[in-house]
């Protein structure tokens, strides 16, 4: 059969150029787009694995058994504060009030135990309630704690308030309720049984390590494997399309800061058990901290995508270059500009990659 030959600006080699072009512009997106992909994924532990290198190279002292217990004892109460704040920001809300409610929660507790008298300071039989007065303080700053959260979460879904502007108030109120508790002082002298969730060990491994493990747990499983989880994504990922999906939309904005309040007091009560000393200024600065541990773990400020994995994994990398670079006499004004760069790269990063999956 005769084929005529095809002139070079033929129609039909016109859309064969352009579809080998489309192919080849789909290949190479394509292969951008998992890189994209690997690089959330995998870049925090890579990130985390290569500053263990780093520091173990430029001090033995960095591997050590007791310093390896040292930086999981000092996450330990970020950690829990971080396992909150993921809940926070999956719903894209945000709590600048931790610190002030962990003070007050861990007041609270003290308060009730030791009161404002002569023997706030001393540690009697009297105040140490048979022995169980770390269960009484524990139990007050969970609850205090709660219905903290539970305020800030009504004034967002209730009044409408912005959850920046309600947290950010809230981080005055409770801190100057902290010192109106306290009468402007500490509250100090516990007994030995309280002291121990700050202090003690089991198996050689200190007990806010366990406290921040089960939290973590709990907290993975709460995300993961439960309808709440579920529902705490579907708020984040589309407010407005989760409510006319029937979602109680509120509720579960209003149970996200409840469940950021009860951790804050139960870090509360690991730092004024490891300090023996409830104080009006504890958890100054954690905030950033904090937030600087869930988005380095990955989870968007703009809410629906991240997870608890991620939150120990951020806290981690942070406990990890805190202490780095303490042990290589990094000035500590310092260590606070590299945390607040790696947050900067940290949340542009997210923001390019959430601008390229939609646009892909």
């Amino acid at each position: 059969m005769f084929f005529p030959h095809r002139h070079k600006d033929h129609p039909m080699n016109n859309t064969t150029s352009t579809a080998i072009t489309d192919r080849e512009s789909f290949t190479e997106r394509t292969g951008f787009v998992q890189v994209v992909t690997f690089a959330e994924k995998f870049s925090k532990i890579l990130f985390l694995i290569s500053l263990i290198i780093l520091f173990a190279s430029q001090s033995e002292r960095f591997f050590s058994i007791r310093n390896c217990l040292n930086i999981l004892t000092d996450v330990s109460i970020y950690g829990v504060l971080s396992i909150g704040m993921t809940f926070v920001i999956l719903t894209a809300g945000i709590d600048l009030s931790i610190g002030a409610v962990l003070a007050f929660c861990a007041m609270c507790g003290a308060y009730l135990i030791k009161g404002t008298g002569p023997e706030r300071y001393a540690v009697s039989h009297h105040a140490s309630f048979m022995g169980y007065s770390w269960l009484i303080s524990l139990g007050t700053c969970l609850v205090v704690g709660v219905l903290a959260g539970s305020v800030h979460g009504i004034a967002i879904t209730r009044i409408k308030v912005p959850p920046f502007v309600v947290t950010l108030g809230g981080m005055t109120i409770w801190r100057g309720a902290t010192l109106i508790v306290g009468g402007g002082q500490p509250i100090s002298g516990f007994d030995p049984a309280y002291r121990w969730w700050g202090n003690g060990s089991i198996l050689w491994i200190p007990t806010p390590v366990w406290l921040f493990f089960f939290v973590a747990v709990a907290g993975y499983i709460l995300l993961s494997l439960t309808r709440f989880g579920r529902q705490v994504y579907a708020v984040g990922g589309n407010l407005e399309a989760a409510r006319l999906a029937g979602l109680p939309v509120n509720k579960i904005i209003v149970a996200v800061y409840a469940i950021m309040g009860a951790l804050a007091g139960l870090a509360g009560f690991m730092l004024s058990a490891r300090l023996s000393s409830a104080e009006a200024v504890a958890g100054q600065g954690y905030e950033l901290t904090v937030i600087a541990a869930v988005v380095i773990g990955g989870t968007s400020l703009f809410g629906g995508l991240g997870g608890v994995v991620g939150t120990v994994v951020g806290t981690m990398l942070i406990g990890v270059l805190l202490n780095g670079l303490v042990i290589l006499n990094v000035n500590s004004y310092y260590q606070q500009v590299i945390i607040g760069f790696i947050i900067i790269i940290a949340v542009g990063f997210d923001t390019y990659a959430k601008s390229f999956r939609g646009g892909s």
